[in-house]
């Protein structure tokens, strides 16, 4: 480190000091923000970090007391301040708290990825960047991508949750370019880390896992934390081995402005309160004559000047709108985003087209359903080098229901490669991808086996809104779901969209032949928002769901456009996946005349199409294999209930799955899931009200 560097290192925490005691002092006992974290102890390693992350491609995911690394990384203190004053001015312009902090690629070097809130979570989109800038800089020869690496900052007790041991399965197997940077304070709030490690030591612990190389010090010592520093860098920008970086710091404070520490005795506070860096890092300066005392003081009665100017300006910004609340939930079609920067080098950018027929020519090919999605993955892969196929055996094997065989032979591991069992990885790892600029589509085998990844899940659908539309990680997650076309079970039967559908910023296709598939999933991989891509398990290679695939590879069927599959005067059917064709043949069973809508897609929804068939018929029945609780179809019904009210000829009906489990015995599933006969004559009774 140069002496400049030092001198930037001193401004970062002298900075972060007063703003912490600022807030503490002064802000909080006024009613001026309501909740505080401080960064107290931890300020040395993370200023040094910002000062040494010059690659104009690193990355750093950081948590709730990463201040002092984002002021180094650029963010103003004014910008600092209105965080927790939750003005227009913060980071996220109100809408998150104020300690959880985001920088664009390209602020002093460094990409500072969203923040979440949820302790673990920043681990894997770490290494799905360093993952990411391996393969633009291997694959796509992007020379400017090479030696970038990331860094994952955390504490101690964040090493007990399941992202950081997903994460260090990615980057150890694979050896990427990632340092998991442990501020290691000995409490996770009241809780002493033996509860989260044995031994109270992550790094000790670690010294035997392969291909990782360990690093522990101290992190209150300022020539010590430099040089660890700086070994975990030159380890990793020669790929030679990711780093775990246990640094030892003490925590000068609460876990929050609400905690009074009541569960440490006196002795350990006179202890961390005789290890804060500060005093060691003023010594150190003067020492190695990097400046005097005298112009050190000079330094820090220039930042106190500064922060109390900065702060005067936040003080005077103005709150949001309430309207704005809503704002960047999804992609406005104003800015084409990929991972909060435009997608320069990606060879296309069609346009959604409403006006591309939907009949078929005769010169098209019968497909089944999951060669349909096989193809688009295929098709796609050739376009656009930015894409990315991966999950549990979707390489060699060629995914456990086909969609991607031979797509690895044809284009390599690189592109099409398998992963560790733990949804949490795949997810996470994608999600780190996406905001790198690559184009991911990772496979859950079963929709159940989600269920360990939502939280990276929920956490991406937020990313556009919680960054006031700065970032955002527009992955295509692949996932069959419902019962089986031989037999179901609870484990690998689950439909369970209406879950999907309440995660807040995420698109849902749920196509029920080949044809829609293929158009559908085009127009999700070249979208700018996460998409859940559901493909029901009983229409994979089933006569219902083969259809004629689209020749043209621009072939793209909008969101939110609902197609009838049948025509009639007398009800209403609103369906989507595989209830489609029981929906159809429970019709004809009741004489016809009935209009069967499929949704095709559930976020966004046709309700134009909904609200001009029932206004036309009087009777609606919505229908889905979800369960009846709270499944989405009473969504639907709500609102046929209320825009509708004045052409309905009867109560609106809905008709879904018993609030069970889908059994594995065919007989008990009769009673679970709607079977024709039941369709038919729920159908005859609305038709006789």
């Amino acid at each position: 480190m140069t002496d400049q560097d030092w001198l930037h290192v001193a401004r970062t925490v002298f900075t972060s000091r007063l703003i912490d005691t600022i807030e503490e002092t002064e802000l909080a006992p006024a009613g001026k923000i309501t909740y505080q974290f401080s960064a107290k102890g931890h300020e040395l390693p993370q200023a040094i970090c910002a000062a040494l992350l010059t690659h104009p491609h690193d990355a750093a995911t950081v948590y709730y007391r990463s201040r002092p690394f984002v002021l180094g990384a650029g963010m103003s203190i004014r910008q600092a301040f209105a965080g927790p004053l939750g003005t227009i001015a913060s980071r996220s312009a109100g809408r998150d708290i104020g300690v959880v902090h985001h920088l664009p690629r390209g602020t002093h070097g460094i990409a500072v990825l969203p923040a979440s809130g949820d302790v673990g979570a920043q681990f894997t989109p770490a290494v799905g960047w360093a993952q990411a800038a391996v393969y633009r800089a291997d694959v796509l020869k992007e020379t400017a991508w090479k030696g970038a690496c990331a860094v994952a900052f955390a504490g101690d007790g964040a090493t007990a949750t399941n992202g950081f041991w997903a994460a260090l399965g990615i980057a150890t197997t694979q050896t990427l370019p990632v340092i998991f940077c442990i501020e290691d304070n000995g409490y996770g709030i009241s809780v002493p880390s033996t509860y989260q490690t044995p031994g109270r030591n992550i790094a000790a612990n670690l010294r035997s896992f392969t291909n990782l190389h360990v690093i522990d010090g101290d992190g209150t010592q300022p020539p010590e934390a430099a040089a660890c520093i700086e070994e975990a860098l030159s380890m990793v920008r020669q790929r030679l081995k990711p780093v775990l970086l246990r640094l030892s710091v003490p925590r000068l404070c609460g876990h929050s402005g609400a905690d009074n520490q009541a569960y440490k005795t006196s002795a350990e506070r006179e202890f961390e309160v005789a290890r804060d860096p500060i005093p060691r890092l003023r010594e150190f300066l003067v020492q190695q004559k990097i400046c005097t005392k005298a112009t050190l003081a000079e330094l820090e009665a220039d930042v106190e000047r500064q922060v109390r100017e900065e702060l005067k300006q936040a003080l005077a910004d103005a709150f949001p709108q309430p309207s704005d609340a809503v704002r960047h939930v999804v992609f406005d079609g104003k800015i084409p985003l990929r991972g909060g920067m435009r997608a320069e080098g990606v060879q296309y950018q069609p346009t959604q087209n409403h006006d591309i027929p939907e009949t078929t020519p005769a010169t098209e090919q019968r497909v089944n359903f999951i060669e349909a999605v096989r193809r688009v993955l295929d098709e796609e892969l050739a376009m656009n080098p930015r894409v990315l196929v991966f999950g549990e055996d979707v390489g060699v094997k060629g995914g456990v229901h086909g969609a991607t065989v031979d797509l690895q032979r044809k284009y390599g591991k690189e592109r099409v490669f398998d992963t560790s069992l733990s949804e949490e990885g795949i997810i996470g790892r994608a999600v780190g991808m996406a905001l790198a600029g690559l184009v991911p589509v990772p496979e859950i085998q079963f929709r159940k086996y989600a269920d360990p990844a939502t939280e990276q899940l929920n956490d991406c659908g937020t990313i556009r809104w919680r960054t006031n539309g700065d970032f955002a990680a527009p992955i295509v997650v692949r996932i069959p779901v419902g019962y089986g076309k031989r037999t179901g079970d609870p484990w690998h039967s689950v439909s369970g969209e209406a879950v999907f559908a309440h995660a807040v910023g995420w698109r849902i296709a749920f196509p029920s032949n080949a044809r829609d598939a293929a158009g559908l999933l085009r127009t999700a991989l070249r979208g700018d928002d996460p998409t859940f891509f559901l493909e029901h398990r009983a229409l994979l290679d089933t006569p219902q769901g083969r259809a004629a695939y689209p020749a043209n590879t621009g072939y793209m069927i909008p969101f939110g456009i609902a197609r009838n599959v049948a025509g009639g005067k007398r009800a209403t059917v609103i369906t989507w996946g595989e209830m489609v064709y029981r929906a159809l043949e429970a019709a004809e069973r009741v004489g016809g005349d009935i209009d069967v809508i499929d949704m095709r897609t559930i976020i966004p929804w046709d309700k134009d199409a909904v609200l001009n068939s029932v206004k036309k018929t009087g009777r609606c029945l919505v229908l889905h294999e979800d369960t009846h609780t709270a499944g989405f179809g009473g969504e639907i019904a709500a609102f046929v209930a209320q825009e509708c009210f004045m052409w309905l000829d009867a109560p609106v009906q809905r008709l879904a799955s018993a609030d069970c489990p889908i059994p594995y015995s065919p007989y008990l599933m009769e009673g679970v899931v709607p079977s024709v006969q039941v369709i038919a004559e729920r159908l005859k009774s609305l038709l006789a009200f």
